[in-house]
């Protein structure tokens, strides 16, 4: 069975022209991964345009590539030493983002308020808007998935419960929607959940 598609046709012009910037910190994955979770949250949230939420999700993060890789865990680390090249992630990515979407013009979006979600996403915690929430929330949901769990994981020589942990403690709590707490307190919660099937299974025999 051949899955369907992840990414719309609408963005995969803009999509190959991202590839290039986005071979830094896992973003090319976690960008697909957060593209997938943006349609889910879509789906759950009247109002949002999927127009724009996707195009921004797709290309939020391709201003990483200029920015110093041995500075990268500096900037995303339990104790960033340099927030300041998370601002400076954003204005590149901004930068970018409008030369990709000015050379494909894809039909029926908005750039203006597709760069205006991309420069901010990560330093304003707040939503300024209902499709900037949605961005933010696939965003940071990331990190609740299977393959944002690995990641981080491996990010920091950590297990997946200790990972869980803090997700739970720092960024579980500022998802901006309903359906993306529910989805990341969900994934939390079966995690939990899965790292005790043994210790349950072994009722079996004590019964």
């Amino acid at each position: 069975m051949t899955p369907e598609a992840v990414i719309l046709p609408r963005d995969l012009p803009l999509w190959r022209d991202a590839l290039p910037y986005l071979d830094v910190r896992n973003n090319d994955a976690h960008t697909v991964v957060a593209y997938g979770l943006a349609r889910m949250l879509l789906e759950q949230t009247p109002g949002a345009d999927e127009s724009v939420v996707l195009p921004a999700i797709l290309l939020h993060d391709v201003g990483w590539k200029r920015i110093d890789p041995d500075l990268l865990l500096l900037a995303i680390g339990r104790n960033p030493t340099r927030k300041d090249l998370v601002r400076d992630h954003e204005v590149f990515g901004a930068e970018i983002a409008r030369d990709i979407l000015l050379r494909h013009r894809p039909e029926g979006v908005d750039i203006d308020a597709v760069l205006a979600i991309i420069d901010g996403h990560d330093t304003t915690r707040e939503a300024r808007s209902l499709n900037d929430a949605v961005v933010k929330d696939a965003d940071k949901g990331w990190r609740a998935t299977p393959h944002g769990m690995k990641t981080i994981s491996g990010w920091y020589d950590t297990d997946i419960l200790e990972t869980v942990e803090t997700l739970e403690r720092v960024s579980n709590p500022h998802m901006l929607t309903p359906a993306g707490r529910a989805f990341a307190e969900g994934m939390c919660a079966a995690v939990r959940a899965e790292a005790q099937i043994d210790h349950y299974m072994r009722m079996k025999s004590d019964a």
